[in-house]
């Protein structure tokens, strides 16, 4: 039985994890029959009222805020080891642009988290599969951009222009689809960069949980 690590930025769409794509990871992982645990950085980050869109004044604490997605069963970033799991999963939200890097203000010219990129990197070493959905690849782009990785965002052609710079190669992908890298066992899915509701959500991002546990569970059985 795989057990897979969610990096979540917070929680909800303006500021921190998007909601539906984290559960519906959540829930696509446990069908499959993975366990999983929820983790994210333990620091201060800018808050959105989602009611009237407008800039809270006092910040949010990402990992309480990202806690409540996972019903308080979440460890801190900073204590996670890459090659603990067996593999790790990314929902989107504008958090993981905002949060877990600084791709929203600053575009391919970012910095990650400190956690995130050590994390990430430990579990890419150690050919632990990784999966990213939403805006979460251009994290993916940063860390691996070198590589010449493979990833997708959809059709956002601003958003793929900074993912190239970064190095990645973007593929165009429709919401119902992924886009697979196995040389480096990444695959992405542009989750609600494309989808216009909960169904087309789905779809994607099954099928990036998919293809992420046939490889961990390909490598558990090695």
């Amino acid at each position: 039985m795989a057990k897979v690590g969610v990096i979540l930025s917070g929680c909800g769409v303006m500021d921190g994890s998007e909601i539906h794509e984290a559960v519906l990871m959540l829930l696509s992982l446990s069908q499959r029959g993975a366990t999983y645990q929820c983790m994210a950085p333990d620091k201060p980050a800018a808050a959105i009222n989602h009611v009237t869109k407008k800039d809270e004044k006092e910040p949010r604490n990402v990992l309480a805020e990202a806690a409540r997605i996972a019903r308080g069963e979440i460890v801190k970033l900073s204590e996670v080891k890459g090659d603990q799991y067996d593999a790790f999963v990314l929902p989107g939200g504008f958090g993981a642009a905002k949060n877990l890097c600084t791709f929203a203000k600053d575009g391919p010219d970012c910095e990650l988290d400190p956690e995130v990129a050590r994390v990430l990197t430990e579990a890419h070493q150690a050919r632990k599969p990784l999966g990213f959905a939403c805006i979460s690849p251009v994290i993916a782009a940063k860390v691996f951009g070198s590589e010449s990785v493979k990833l997708t965002i959809g059709h956002d052609e601003e958003t793929a222009a900074g993912m190239t710079a970064m190095g990645a190669e973007h593929i165009t992908c429709d919401v119902k689809d992924i886009v697979v890298d196995e040389t480096h066992r990444i695959v992405s899915t542009p989750a609600y960069m494309e989808a216009k509701n909960l169904t087309e959500l789905h779809l994607g991002i099954d099928k990036l949980v998919a293809q992420v546990l046939e490889w961990a569970e390909g490598e558990e059985l090695a």
